[in-house]
């Protein structure tokens, strides 16, 4: 039997997937992430078959290290595959460089 191989673009969209899935499980996490989005909860399964909606919910997980820490360890994920995923889907994230 051969192995399916998936291109890096698949396994990040199931991180990202997992990641929101991550969020749902817990009501005050879902509600800091719809805060912070304006989605409403209706809109969630719509939303998710957007790439930018996916790189948002990486990025909300990136943002807090307690919830990458949770997530990673819920997904046996280290913190690095999070940051390749959210890569994967929409280029490097970008910092402005303050003096």
């Amino acid at each position: 039997m051969t192995k399916r191989a998936f291109t890096p673009g698949q396994v990040a969209e199931t991180v990202a997937i997992q990641a929101l899935s991550f969020l749902a499980q817990e009501p005050a996490r879902l509600g800091r992430f719809l805060a912070e989005t304006g989605l409403g909860p209706e809109t969630i399964r719509t939303a998710a078959q957007d790439k930018t909606f996916l790189v948002a919910v990486l990025d909300f997980i990136l943002n807090d290290e307690g919830l990458i820490d949770d997530f990673c360890a819920a997904h046996d994920l280290k913190p690095r595959q999070l940051i390749t995923a959210r890569e994967a889907l929409g280029g490097p994230s970008w910092e402005r460089d303050v003096p």
